[in-house]
């Protein structure tokens, strides 16, 4: 018995180790994370630098001593106002751009997703959410700007003339339809993933329970949907809140908006007397921003739970 055992030891220990299976993970330091560096360095560079940056230089001087005029300069009633028109601007156009984007949403939602109509208006989506700037404003101003070819036409066809009130496209309010051409895309692009994740078979056992199509939207559709709608309104309010190129195409006189007091805080030597105020003015937008996206974050959780 201890010969056979010993036999048997041995047979054991000459063996070759098994083949690893495939797979497995080796022992050692992982590189995937390598993957990761371009990321990082990219949202160092052009996000967390500038940002700290920015909100430095509102507690300082030129002379680099600090100080709290910068800031205080938030309470200041001209601030007060930019900052208000900002914000009704940012919510007007998201609310318009959260429902007309979400009906384009529901009328798509029937339809076949690798159908010609589907893909066409997904891609174009895609294009239009990022098509903004100087080439948006440009566009506008060529269509209905005061020699635009909607203007002419409509004063020379029936002698209606858009401008008899003035030039509003290059105000405040001449911004409101820029914003919400490229913020019904952006609802497209955020909102039908929420739509199209609506189960068929709620909606077969809500029939099945003798409930009707209304039932259906009220009691299930709309409350599953409210958080993925409610959080796709909230990053159309930051998205037009940050938006400054079309602004600053359009509106090239006046400072209405925050991102075009800032830049009258950077290209004048003194504004309110004070120096520095383009430093608090971006501090003032990144909280607005940080806690619009603070809750978006919140809200998508609780709509990711329905999606999963």
């Amino acid at each position: 018995m201890t010969l056979v055992a010993t036999a048997g030891a041995d047979a054991a220990a000459s063996a070759p180790a098994p083949a690893p299976t495939p797979g497995r993970k080796r022992p050692g330091m992982s590189l995937s994370w390598l993957g990761l560096v371009p990321f990082t360095a990219y949202v160092l560079l052009f996000l967390a630098v500038p940002t700290v940056l920015a909100i430095g230089s509102g507690f300082f001087t030129d002379d680099g001593s600090f100080t709290w005029a910068n800031v205080a300069a938030l309470g200041d009633p001209v601030v007060l106002t930019t900052f208000a028109n900002s914000a009704w601007l940012s919510l007007l156009t998201a609310v318009v751009g959260a429902v007309v984007g979400a009906l384009v949403c529901y009328a798509l939602l029937g339809m076949n997703p690798q159908g010609g109509i589907r893909t066409t208006v997904d891609a174009a989506a895609g294009v239009l959410a990022q098509f903004g700037g100087v080439m948006l404003a440009f566009a506008f101003i060529a269509t209905i700007g005061t020699q635009g070819v909607v203007t002419v036409f409509l004063r020379d066809a029936f002698g209606l003339d858009i401008f008899a009130n003035g030039n509003w496209l290059y105000a405040l309010p001449g911004l409101i339809l820029p914003y919400i051409y490229f913020q019904v895309p952006l609802m497209v692009i955020t909102f039908m993933p929420a739509l199209a994740g609506l189960k068929p078979q709620w909606a077969e056992a809500n029939l099945t329970l003798g409930g009707t199509r209304a039932s259906f939207w009220m009691r299930v559709g709309l409350p599953v949907l409210a958080p993925s709608f409610l959080a796709s309104l909230l990053l159309l309010f930051a998205n037009a809140f940050s938006s400054y190129a079309t602004a600053a195409a359009l509106a090239s006189q006046g400072s209405q908006i925050v991102p075009l007091q800032i830049r009258a805080a950077l290209t004048s030597e003194t504004v309110l007397g004070r120096e520095n105020l383009a430093g608090a003015l971006a501090l003032g937008m990144i909280v607005v921003v940080g806690v619009v996206m603070f809750l978006y974050s919140l809200i998508q959780r609780r709509a990711a739970r329905w999606q999963s």
